[in-house]
């Protein structure tokens, strides 16, 4: 499965690597993806997603918001 957000969609990006020379070459961004599981009150389970880091404050604040 590749590094991307559930939610959001985020995705790993591309740039180039500097060196002291200035010269480039490409490199990699890869996304900030974690595990989560997340109950979901509807069906009174767990759910696993894999989400970006910077969604689980928004995932926190949506929780917060169904009780």
């Amino acid at each position: 499965m590749s590094r991307k957000c559930s939610m959001t969609g985020k995705k790993g990006s591309v740039g180039n690597r500097r060196s002291h020379s200035r010269r480039a070459t490409k490199r990699t961004f890869a996304a900030n993806i974690v595990k989560k599981r997340v109950f979901d009150a509807k069906t009174g389970t767990y759910k696993t997603m894999k989400v970006a880091t910077s969604y689980l404050r928004t995932l926190a604040k949506r929780l917060q918001a169904g009780k």
